[in-house]
């Protein structure tokens, strides 16, 4: 990133930084397309199945109290997104789900991504170029 930032300003370039943290971004993964990319990075059979029955068909609920008598709790609802925070296999999935992300972005943009951070460096003509050509 510090490389691409330099060579652009020697290069006097204008350079522009975006700098995302995804914030409760893994409770947002979609299971049916995290399957599918795994299946696209060949992940099938055995393995496949025991990702499947860890992410599909798992229920949770809210509990407020802690005395056991006077608790209150809401219903059971299936999670359909998101994976298991504090788990060994969730950033490893979370990584596979956002992979891809930096091919979405423009040729000209640098895309790093850190865990559930991205960094996208764009670098473009400076502005007296811009300044020329609209004259």
């Amino acid at each position: 990133m510090i490389k691409g930032i330099l060579k652009a300003l020697n290069d006097k370039l204008m350079v522009g930084g975006i700098f995302c943290d995804l914030q409760k971004a893994s409770d947002c993964v979609n299971h049916d397309t995290l399957m599918e990319k795994l299946e696209f990075y060949g992940i099938e059979g055995t393995f496949s199945y025991l990702i499947k029955s860890y992410l599909i068909g798992r229920f949770q609920r809210v509990i407020i109290g802690n005395s056991g008598l006077d608790d209150k709790s809401s219903n059971w609802k299936q999670i359909t997104h998101g994976l298991t925070q504090g788990s060994i296999l969730g950033p490893l999935l979370f990584l596979i789900y956002i992979n891809d992300l930096p091919r979405a972005l423009d040729v000209n943009s640098d895309t790093v991504l850190y865990a559930d951070d991205m960094s996208i460096l764009i670098t473009g003509p400076n502005k007296r170029d811009w300044d020329d050509s609209i004259v």
